[in-house]
This record gives structure tokens, sequence and C-alpha cells, in this order.
């Protein structure tokens, strides 16, 4: 019997795994730009969802990608199950084990998901937790690859550093040998544990992990540029933030310092007049909406690749 993967952080994929999943996305954009018919390869899966937060562009591409393969998804929220009335994660993930062949789980705290796939038989899946959020960042990174194909790039991720997008994005780029610099506010650096681990990956792929205070340094030539709300879902320090992210805001005159073909990324909702102007949000540089869809073919990708036998185990 295959040994069971989780995918909590992109952290538990080799990176290998990481580019075998890329290329699969491609190969699922490619199929669906010609318009060919799918073959559910993975007809008779189901995958059980909980939200503990809302959702558009993960909820509709992660359904639609289960769809397309043949998997039933049956979705749920916390308030919506036993867990709003004291059942425990534990037993939780016990007897959905007995009903499907995976968890994906959109939730507040990461613990929930560390505890969740602890003691679930099936894959568990981070749809997004405070700590992490990898099927974005697999979404990213393929974008990237759409863009600039055949060179080595810089990416500047540009506002809060200690976002679950930052932190994911940081390690799927130092997996792919792309450079990778963070223009934040000292406060709201990235975990230093994620830089510890994303700088262990870069070193081997020959690539840079940096942290700077200034966002025209951490932008300079870079070929990418990426930013993300500058209040994320459930942030209680909101004065605070007011206060530090201004001077971090994405808009034309950060843009002359990077390079002259360098595009903007944002995973959305954005908002508009705060981390991004909307003269940059609309512009032709803009490609969050391209990003956006290629959220569907990733998540294709992950689940042939946890529910189809697609691991290396290594």
């Amino acid at each position: 019997m295959q040994h069971k993967r989780d995918l909590l952080t992109l952290l538990q994929l080799t990176q290998e795994e990481i580019t075998q999943i890329i290329h699969e996305s491609f190969a699922e954009k490619s199929r669906v730009k010609r318009g060919e018919g799918y073959v559910p390869v993975l007809a008779g899966r189901a995958v059980f969802t909980i939200y503990e937060k809302p959702s558009t562009r993960t909820r509709a591409s992660f359904n639609r990608a289960a769809s397309l393969l043949g998997i039933t998804v049956i979705e749920s929220t916390r308030e919506h199950m036993q867990l709003s009335r004291g059942e425990t994660l534990k037993d939780t993930a016990l007897v959905l084990s007995r009903y499907v062949d995976a968890i994906a789980a959109r939730v507040l705290h990461h613990s929930t998901l560390e505890e969740l796939a602890h003691h679930a038989a099936i894959p568990v899946i981070n749809l997004l937790s405070d700590k992490y959020h990898p099927l974005q960042a697999l979404a990213d990174v393929m974008t990237i690859l759409e863009y600039f194909p055949n060179r080595k790039v810089k990416v500047a991720f540009i506002g809060d550093g200690s976002a679950n997008t930052c932190h994911s994005l940081m390690i799927a780029c130092a997996s792919l040998g792309m450079d990778f610099t963070v223009g934040c506010p000292p406060e709201y650096a990235p975990d230093s544990q994620v830089i510890a681990a994303a700088r262990v990956r870069a070193r081997k792929q020959g690539c840079t992990v940096e942290v700077v205070e200034s966002p025209a340094e951490a932008v300079h030539m870079a070929d990418v540029i990426y930013t993300d709300t500058w209040f994320s879902m459930g942030v209680k320090d909101i004065e605070k933030r007011r206060e530090a992210f201004p001077p971090y805001q994405v808009n034309s005159e950060l843009l002359a310092h990077a390079s002259e073909d360098a595009i903007v990324l944002h995973c959305q909702p954005w908002f508009l007049g705060q981390e991004i102007t909307a003269d940059v949000a609309y512009s032709p540089r803009s490609k969050a909406f391209e990003q956006a869809e290629n959220r569907l073919y990733t998540s294709m990708a992950v689940l042939k690749f946890l529910l189809a036998g697609g691991a290396s185990h290594t």
C-alpha cells in the first residue's frame, strides 16, 4: 500500500517533486487550451473540504480541478461540522479517513492541519493557513516560468513578509533556482525558520534568499514584483499595519526600479490604493488574472500527485 503524502507546506516536497508538479501543471493547461476532453483518471475518489475562512479562487479552482479529474468534492465549513460542537480533530480525521480519499482544509491556524494530518490515514492538503499557502505558490511559480522560461529570474516580494504567501513563495522560488528578495518593515519579516529552510534549498540551486527593509532595493532589477494584502484575514494589529506599510505600495514609481520587462503578481483579492495602485493592477504588466487561472492547473497536478501515485517517496 502506498504511504500517504500530505501537502501542508512545500517543504514536504523535494525540489524534484515541485518541478514534477509544475511540469504536469503545464501539461494540464496545454490540454485545456487545445480543447481536449478530460479523462476522469481519479473517478470514484472523493475529497472532503473544510473552510474556516472565506474563499473564491481556492474554492473554485480546487473544486473544478477535482471535477475534471472525476473526483467528488464534499464541501463543508467548521460551523456545519461536529467540530463546532466540540468533536476533536482526531475523531474528525479518523472518521473522514473511512469515507474519503483526502481532506483539504482552509484554516485559521496551521496547527489544525498538522493535527488532522497526524491522525488521518489519507492525504491532508493545505488550502491556506496562517503560515503557508502552498497551492498558491505553485501557481505563482508556474506563472513566472510562463513569462520567463529561459532565464534566471529575481522575484521581489513587497509588503508583509510574515504572510503565508511570502513563506510559500520563498520556498517555491528557492526550490526552482529563482533569486528571492523580500522588502518589508523589520517587524513584519518572514519567519526565521522558513528563511533558514529556504536558504538550504537556495544554496543547492545556486540562488539567493534575502530580506531587506527598502522596497526600492528589493525590486532593483527584479523580473517579478509580488505583493499581497497588508491586512490578511484574522490580523489584529490593524492600526500598526496602517502606519508601517504605506511605503511598500506597489506603484509605477516603485516599478521604475525593476527590469524593463518585469511583471507584477498578486494572489488577490487586492485592495486598490493600499498595497497596489489601480493603474498597476490593471496594466499590461500585471499578470494576476493569468496567475489566478493557473490555480486550476496546479490544483489538478497536486491532486494527481497525491492520489494517483505520483510521489517518489524519497
